[in-house]
């Protein structure tokens, strides 16, 4: 008896077709397309915009401080700046935590009542997003690379890939997509609201990072395990300081907090949605 009725059950849901549940789910919103293009082009904008104005007012600065901007590769900032990074952080913080906040509209459980291996469920939804941010992130962090800097050949000063921390600023900016989104996912299944989660995320990703001062030896140590400021580091931009931070370490954080943000977030589902 117990056999017959074993053998009526539902089998358990494979992770490969979770995971093909979770990109079908995610790309029939057309908000998903939308979203992507919109936030793309904002980042890529910060970034020529810089560029642009470089060009337009190259002839305002003297001729030192064109030489200077050459020789040591200055253009390289405009590449990804700390505007185009900020607006990168939010924009995918805010599509992660909408990924899961979705789940409590209303207080409809869909996907969670579907599919009982809640841990799955969540760790398909991670991956899904994880990989569309990576995509979304290397084509706006290469995008704004390929860009900015043809802007600024046509003052002959613009940089190639080749140059030192080129292929690094890329990658980083392309990575911190990912990481950012992870952490709004987990900052929409920890409040459950999508304006809370994106409050979150500003006072996570955004506010901690900046109120931190480098001076003091805790104060710096905390400031750099956050991903913003892991950023900073592997852009080049946060080498200096009493208390710096290596580039291992900083690539260290990144994926600590993708890790990190997967398992509190199963964590949290498995727990509070029996």
């Amino acid at each position: 008896m117990t056999t017959a009725v074993a053998s009526l059950r539902e089998p358990r849901a494979r992770f490969r077709d979770l995971v093909a549940s979770e990109w079908l789910r995610l790309w029939s919103l057309r908000s998903t397309g939308w979203a992507l293009l919109l936030g793309a082009l904002a980042v890529v904008a910060f970034n020529v915009g810089t560029a642009w104005d470089h060009y337009r007012y190259w002839y305002a600065y003297d001729e030192a401080a064109r030489v200077a901007f050459t020789a040591d590769g200055m253009a390289l900032g405009d590449a990804f700046t700390g505007n185009a990074a900020t607006v990168l952080v939010l924009w995918c913080a805010a599509m992660g935590a909408v990924a899961v906040v979705g789940e409590y509209g209303g207080g409809a459980r869909a996907a969670f009542v579907a599919v009982p291996a809640r841990g799955a469920l969540v760790s398909a939804r991670a991956l899904v997003l994880a990989v569309v941010h990576a995509g979304f992130g290397a084509v706006v962090a290469g995008g704004s690379f390929w860009a900015s800097q043809a802007v600024l050949s046509l003052r002959g000063a613009g940089v190639s890939w080749g140059h030192p921390g080129a292929v690094r600023l890329v990658v980083a900016s392309a990575l911190l997509a990912p990481v950012c989104a992870l952490a709004g996912m987990t900052l929409g299944a920890l409040l459950r609201r999508g304006a809370a989660a994106v409050v979150g995320a500003v006072v996570v990703l955004l506010v901690v990072p900046m109120v931190l001062s480098e001076e003091r030896r805790l104060t710096a140590v905390a400031a750099h395990t956050t991903p913003f400021r892991a950023w900073h580091r592997l852009a080049g931009e946060g080498a200096a300081g009493p208390y710096p931070w290596t580039t291992g370490g900083a690539w260290l954080v990144y994926g600590a907090w993708a890790v990190a943000a997967v398992l509190v977030t199963v964590v949290a589902v498995r727990r509070r949605d029996q």
